[in-house]
């Protein structure tokens, strides 16, 4: 029987990897990675020559059964993303769980994730929170963020540069104008920032200037 690794990989800069992660990129038989051209660049970085197989969530459903085939079988492998934890609002889950299920051991290594140094940066109580990700597009969206709004631990979010207004307007709207929170992006990178202050005051900010690169919204929790 072989193993899955579940290795984090660099938000931003390409120093944040462990020795363990490179030493198992480096000793498996095969790299899973979300996209081979991003990943090619960290493994070149490091001058890891292991195989790579594309595994994405376009085509997770499809290549599961096949990867775990291979797995029982007795071949190694280590699951990356383009950036951070796998399974984090990134492909993982699905092939961890197919491999728990058939017994398959699975590691999983510690390293780089975007929400904690935004959490922990934020200044906000982060000794209970909730992540919550990327927001529903459509569907579910209002919903979701009133329930959210009467949640007392701080929450957590990722979200894309051209969505960050309209999410901001509607913290505004359901959260309430003078709620706390912090924008962080480009974590890591050469153009990192955070920016806090209550959500209009954050919205006032990007509306005159139009955010670039990855974004973390940490929201204060509701005041109970």
């Amino acid at each position: 029987m072989g193993k899955l690794y579940l290795v984090p990989t660099p938000i931003g800069n390409l120093e944040d990897i462990t020795f363990r992660a490179i030493k198992v990129l480096k000793e498996v038989d095969l790299i899973l990675a979300e996209d081979t051209r991003t990943s090619g660049k960290l493994l070149q970085h490091y001058e890891i020559g292991t195989p790579m197989q594309s595994h994405h969530m376009h085509n997770e459903h499809k290549t599961v059964d096949g990867i775990v085939q291979r797995l029982q079988s007795g071949e190694t492998m280590a699951l990356i993303s383009d950036a951070g934890t796998p399974a984090i609002s990134d492909p993982g889950f699905l092939l961890t769980r197919a491999c728990v299920e058939r017994g398959i051991d699975v590691a999983c290594l510690p390293g780089a994730t975007a929400f904690v140094p935004a959490l922990v940066n934020s200044g906000l109580p982060n000794d209970k929170f909730v992540f919550e990700g990327f927001l529903p597009v459509k569907k579910g969206r209002q919903t979701r963020l009133q329930m959210l709004s009467e949640e007392s631990r701080t929450l957590v979010f990722y979200e894309s540069p051209h969505k960050l207004i309209k999410t901001l307007t509607q913290f505004v709207e359901y959260f309430g104008a003078d709620r706390q929170l912090t924008v962080s992006r480009e974590l890591t990178k050469l153009y990192e920032e955070t920016i806090r202050g209550t959500a209009e005051e954050v919205l006032a900010h990007y509306s005159k200037k139009p955010p670039k690169g990855e974004i973390v919204i940490v929201v204060a929790g509701k005041k109970l």
